[in-house]
């Protein structure tokens, strides 16, 4: 394996049980592994046993889509394992609008916000203010580095 990447001379050390696959992964460095998950459908169809022994596999979701059972568990694994997060925004005066949220990454801040509703907000922005999760107290008056957490409302003040 080693002189097919021109490797002639060398040693290799192994510290753990590793497959072919896992050594030219190493030597050639062009992969990138990624998460998932798996998602065992039609549950109805198999067995309890199976149901539970396909359950306690790592990153497995069982489900049954015609009866409805376990997609809202699906749901939420699917923004865990993508690291998303959903906030509302509301205008002053009135309540939040639950119906449309602003899909963004973990971690994002209320600039990432700006920046989805619309580019110009940010060079406007005076403070902003949020309910939710990440609020010390509701409602709190934050700044633009201020990071949002799920299911969030912010309320943005332009200057």
């Amino acid at each position: 394996l080693t002189e097919l990447q021109e490797i002639f001379n060398g040693e290799l050390l192994f510290r753990e049980d590793s497959t072919t696959d896992d050594l030219i992964d190493v030597i050639v460095g062009n992969r990138v592994y990624m998460r998932c998950v798996y998602c065992f459908n039609k549950i109805d169809c198999v067995s309890m046993e199976e149901v539970d022994r396909l359950a306690r596999l790592p990153n497995a979701v069982v489900s049954c889509c015609e009866l409805d059972l376990n997609l809202e568990y699906l749901i939420s694994q699917l923004w865990e394992y993508l690291s998303l997060v959903r906030v509302y925004t509301k205008k002053r005066g009135s309540p939040p609008d639950f119906n449309d949220g602003i899909i963004l990454r973990r971690g994002a801040t209320i600039e990432h916000v700006c920046h989805r509703i619309h580019r110009s907000i940010v060079s406007q922005f005076k403070y902003a203010i949020v309910w939710g999760t990440s609020a010390k107290h509701c409602p709190q008056r934050v700044g633009i580095h201020h990071v949002v957490q799920h299911d969030d409302v912010i309320q943005i003040t332009k200057k």
